[in-house]
């Protein structure tokens, strides 16, 4: 009977995988991060990591600190493996390279002690509190941008931090918040928040956000962040699929989540913070003082063609985004939609060459090793079309400087997607916080072409526009009578 070694800090120099070179027991918490997922884990822990093996950054170890019930299964096999996992980045011509990251220390999970989790971020040595919690968890409104007071969590912290309680905190704004009223009756240095979502402008979101939230518990308390807590902009970039069965059997030895992504990684921060921060220049962080262009050019290219190949793509059998990506005309409607659309609403990035960038997108989509799936594109994009596509196409209705054709089809797509059968008469399972209301506008989409767009919570008035719903119409029409891949051909020879 073979017995297979299980990952952690006492078995790492007999596992055939290089671990951390530097001394963990000399490395101390500094961060604090909200949404220990697979992206973080494949980026920011990373490239701490790469300073730890440097002999950098070694105070600033890594406290996963998780809010939702999922948090307890990240938590307990993180921990059950001293905070250890293998991030494995695979090449798009199938090379693998593997690694075990030990910039993660700790992992708690909030609800279990909601005034531990609070003593810990008040800490003076936690000097960066940052976050992965997805573009929907921000929590305000897609249309008007305003924080949502209406969520029953938050409103029950609102009121636990007025009466000074800390004991039944929710979620990951009360808990931030609630350290910083500690740090500012000790008189101690602020932590910076540090956004990490794909969210134009994440940092500046995450500041109105939590002046929103402050402000409702003490208008005092939202003046004192506002001008003491810094809220930098970053833009980050790695495809990471989520982990499956497959990726830990890949493995000769047990690791309860491992981490697989592309062999690309970038990360555009601006460089403001509070109490220091690791020399992340050190490892390929372009630490710079607007990354608002940087973050359009990879949310309005990036993540606008994730969106514009996932719902064409499942509709049409797919369910492999290299599988996508090996049909010409995915990748030509994707750089047209770049082209035409996509880049016309960018901001002006000096030295960058946006041809080999968008042509260097359709290659990395088109990476098999990494097996990226189609549904993961799909899934939330409630949270995800309004962020990312929407304001391109607002934009550019404004300025008349570029069309709204294939951006409007792409939302078509989503609207024949959000009906739940694919062009196969397969069920889709639809991964969304808003499902339930999605596939009860889509029912209507064959009566009233528009139905789906009259959801002003996610749309605003987009659907009053004549120069988009006639596109939008024009393509969900197409899709139903002739399908995904015949509206594809019949958009691209109109664009030609």
């Amino acid at each position: 009977m073979t017995t297979t070694i299980q990952l952690s800090q006492q078995t790492l120099s007999d596992l055939p995988v290089v671990g951390p070179d530097y001394d963990r027991s000399q490395v101390s918490a500094g961060v604090v991060h909200f949404g220990v997922g697979g992206f973080h884990r494949a980026h920011q822990a990373l490239y701490i990591d790469k300073l730890m093996r440097q002999g950098d950054a070694m105070d600033f170890g890594i406290i996963g600190m998780g809010v939702m019930p999922s948090d307890v299964r990240r938590r307990d096999a993180l921990k059950g493996q001293d905070c250890l996992y293998t991030l494995t980045e695979k090449t798009p011509d199938g090379q693998h390279s593997s690694r075990v990251i030990g910039s993660i220390i700790d992992y708690i999970y909030a609800p279990e002690d909601p005034a531990a989790a609070v003593s810990v971020l008040a800490d003076a040595a936690i000097k960066i509190v940052s976050l992965t919690v997805t573009e929907g968890g921000y929590n305000f409104d897609h249309v008007r941008g305003e924080f949502n007071f209406d969520n029953r969590h938050v409103a029950a912290d609102i009121a636990d931090l007025k009466a000074g309680k800390t004991d039944e905190l929710r979620t990951f704004y009360g808990l931030i918040t609630a350290g910083l009223i500690a740090r500012r009756a000790a008189g101690t240095v602020p932590f910076t928040v540090m956004s990490c979502d794909n969210i134009q402008g994440n940092g500046e979101m995450a500041h109105r956000m939590f002046l929103s939230f402050a402000g409702a518990i003490d208008a005092e308390l939202a003046q004192w962040i506002d001008t003491h807590v810094p809220f930098p902009n970053s833009m980050v970039d790695r495809i990471t699929p989520e982990t499956t069965d497959a990726d830990r059997a890949e493995l000769p030895y047990d690791d309860a989540w491992p981490v697989v992504c592309e062999d690309f990684t970038q990360w555009v921060l601006e460089d403001k913070f509070a109490a220091g921060r690791p020399a992340f220049d050190k490892v390929g962080v372009e630490l710079v003082d607007d990354v608002v262009p940087y973050e359009l050019m990879k949310l309005r290219l990036l993540n606008a063609s994730h969106q514009g190949l996932c719902y064409f793509g499942y509709l049409a059998g797919h369910r492999y985004v290299h599988d996508v990506m090996a049909d010409q005309r995915f990748a030509d409607f994707l750089l047209a939609y770049m082209e035409q659309e996509g880049t016309p609403s960018l901001r002006p990035l000096p030295g960058v060459d946006l041809d080999a960038y968008r042509h260097q997108l359709i290659a990395r989509f088109g990476n098999a090793a990494i097996k990226d799936t189609v549904a993961r594109l799909c899934a939330e994009s409630s949270d995800r079309i309004p962020k990312w596509l929407l304001p391109a196409v607002r934009e550019n209705l404004a300025t008349g400087q570029a069309p709204v054709t294939l951006s409007a089809a792409i939302v078509a797509s989503w609207a024949r997607y959000a009906e739940g059968v694919d062009e196969h008469g397969q069920p889709i399972d639809i991964n969304d916080r808003m499902a339930e209301r999605l596939k009860e506008n889509a029912a209507g989409n064959r009566e009233d072409i528009l139905a789906f767009l009259r959801d002003h919570e996610v749309f605003g008035d987009l659907v009053d526009n004549a120069e988009f719903t006639e596109a939008y119409a024009a393509a969900l029409r197409s899709l139903h009578e002739v399908g995904s891949e015949a509206t594809l051909d019949a958009l691209l020879a109109a664009h030609n």
